[in-house]
């Protein structure tokens, strides 16, 4: 067990985990301008792409790269730099650092070494999306990614199939037709969805409607930037019990176990008189107390 209390004072020094505009510089909070000017180094995924955001806030910290492919590198000697007292501001190129970008290893290497890691608070492309696009916005699923290779896709979206939450996914334009017709392939054409791009940028753009007509759009438009893909989750969630975890159960206990994770009552009777092989309404009738007559 491990407590941290962010600002107390210390001889190490602390990660800044700082996040970024992910189209609009005006969301550039002034904390995070602050922590960036008074930090004694900024690491970022693109050096190039960061000091973009350095001139135009007028900031002259120095910065060192963290990707992806140095991280083995780089996390030892941010965390000697940390153990002597430096401040570190860590940032991806857009949003959130650790969300679909890189910055997790370091947070883990940072918690392990006992050094403060601080986050602050700022633009997420997925929750932007989220709200806006007129789906539930909870509970919800945060995904990302999806796999590019197909088969592998498809098995990510099957063990999707039944989550009750909001999903979101990432994906860039060059890959959005495919992985739309896989979705909707896997989850149901009949979906209600949002397509959700160039965020908080002047060309940003909400396509709602069902994933069979969002497949449509991005496979007759022409498609440009980065998008956030917002699906309704699955209101009849098929829940599989195997037999040997009902198998000491009553009727009346094995629906109120499907109840509890999350199903309707009616659709929870229909699942177990499924796994029992009885008739839906024998067990309608044992559940409810329903003498036959």
């Amino acid at each position: 067990m491990q407590s941290q209390l962010s600002f107390e004072k210390r001889d190490t020094g602390t990660l800044f985990l700082v996040p970024t505009p992910i189209g609009n510089l005006g969301d550039m909070t002034y904390r995070s301008v602050a922590t960036l000017k008074n930090v004694a180094l900024i690491a970022a995924e693109d050096t190039r792409n960061t000091q973009k955001l350095l001139n135009h806030f007028e900031i002259e910290t120095p910065q060192i790269s963290f990707h992806e492919h140095n991280t083995q590198e780089r996390i030892p000697q941010l965390i000697a730099k940390l153990q002597a007292g430096e401040d570190i501001a860590q940032v991806s190129d857009a949003g959130m650092p650790s969300i679909s970008d890189p910055g997790q290893e370091l947070v883990k290497a940072c918690v392990a070494a006992g050094l403060t890691v601080v986050p602050l608070p700022g633009a997420n492309a997925g929750l932007t999306a989220l709200i806006a696009s007129g789906i539930t916005p909870q509970p919800f699923y945060f995904y990302g990614f999806l796999d590019r290779k197909p088969k592998l896709q498809r098995d990510e979206l099957t063990a999707l199939v039944n989550r009750p939450e909001t999903l979101i996914f990432y994906e860039a334009p060059h890959r959005l037709a495919k992985t739309l017709t896989n979705i909707a392939s896997e989850l149901g054409e009949q979906r209600p969805a949002a397509l959700c791009r160039e965020l908080t940028k002047k060309h940003e753009e909400f396509i709602r409607g069902s994933l069979a007509e969002l497949v449509t759009w991005a496979t007759t438009d022409q498609v440009r930037g980065e998008f956030v893909i917002i699906v309704s989750g699955n209101p009849n969630p098929e829940i599989e019990t195997p037999a040997d975890d009902f198998s000491q159960l009553t009727i009346e206990e094995h629906v109120d176990q499907l109840i509890d994770s999350g199903l309707r009552p009616n659709d929870a009777i229909k699942q177990v008189a499924h796994l029992r092989q009885l008739k839906k309404q024998d067990v309608y009738q044992i559940y409810h107390h329903i003498e036959k007559k």
